[in-house]
């Protein structure tokens, strides 16, 4: 089976590298070759456009940036859609819109196209050893049919729905996070100026009912200690995501104070501060110099 992939950021190129360590033939495609040239490196081929790359492939992944790179590389020109095939199975893994994914499962349908919606949970430590939390949408066959190539990269599949149902889930794992990282941060400043030992706190809180990701070993806690703000997931993607959360919330009436909060601190640093290319613990950066 030959699959094929589009995006090699941070998190696509940990996803291709499994992919590539259990034998799949993987064909990539990025926007800027040369951050693709570490899977190609590992012997992924390459294609010059989206449009030639879904032509020589089965399966096709995509994981980008944005809602409107989502928008570009399915519909604009040299795009999946423009030589997509029946019987092909599509897989966006970008967190995105539901209602973008809905539009992509409903174009996808009338070609007789298999489609999924499947972001992924798990940060850059997640991709490298294969252990993402993937949240789908779409067709249950659809996964079933794919799912030796999810668990390559995955420990946990969880189907929910129609298309747009992943994108909910993960919307709702964005959410629980910006309170998680909210906390980090404010418990490192707090713990920080009462003159305690942090690297002894993070153990600490590790090992009781504040344990969570973030704190966990690689993860974004000890990289603040170590002054890492290198991106396991990028500020800018961040904010990104909060803003869909809160724009699906309003669509429901539902008011979330706690993630309007995070949105405007992270509005801060991506948007006022410069800082989107740091990692999301880059958040740490508004009280710590």
């Amino acid at each position: 089976m030959k699959i094929g992939f589009i995006g090699t950021g941070v998190m696509g190129t940990g996803i291709i590298n499994n992919l590539l360590k259990n034998d799949y033939d993987v064909t990539v495609y990025n926007r800027t070759k040369a951050h693709a040239q570490p899977v190609l490196d590992n012997g992924a081929k390459w294609a010059d456009n989206p449009a030639e790359l879904t032509k020589m492939v089965d399966v096709l992944f995509t994981m980008v940036g944005f809602p409107q790179d989502v928008e570009n590389i399915y519909f604009g020109e040299n795009g999946i859609f423009e030589t997509a095939k029946a019987g092909q199975f599509i897989i966006d893994m970008t967190t995105s819109k539901p209602s973008l994914v809905q539009k992509i499962g409903q174009t996808g349908e009338a070609k007789d196209i298999h489609i999924l919606d499947a972001p992924v949970s798990g940060g850059d430590i997640g991709a490298k050893n294969g252990t993402l939390t993937v949240m789908i949408g779409g067709h249950k066959e659809d996964l079933d049919h794919l799912r030796d190539i999810f668990m390559t990269f995955s420990s946990k599949l969880n189907y929910f729905g129609p298309y747009g149902s992943g994108q909910h889930a993960k919307m709702a794992n964005q959410i629980m996070i910006a309170g998680t990282m909210t906390g980090m941060t404010e418990m490192l400043v707090y713990a920080k100026a009462a003159g305690l030992n942090l690297e002894q706190v993070c153990q600490t809180l590790q090992s009781g009912a504040a344990e969570n990701f973030s704190l966990s070993l690689g993860s974004y806690g000890p990289r603040i200690l170590k002054g890492d703000y290198t991106p396991g997931f990028f500020a800018k993607h961040f904010l990104k995501d909060l803003r869909i959360a809160l724009e699906e919330a309003e669509k429901m009436n539902l008011d979330l104070p706690a993630t309007k909060e995070a949105k405007r601190l992270y509005e801060i640093l991506v948007d006022d501060k410069k800082l989107g290319n740091d990692g999301t613990q880059a958040l740490i950066k508004l009280w710590w110099k």
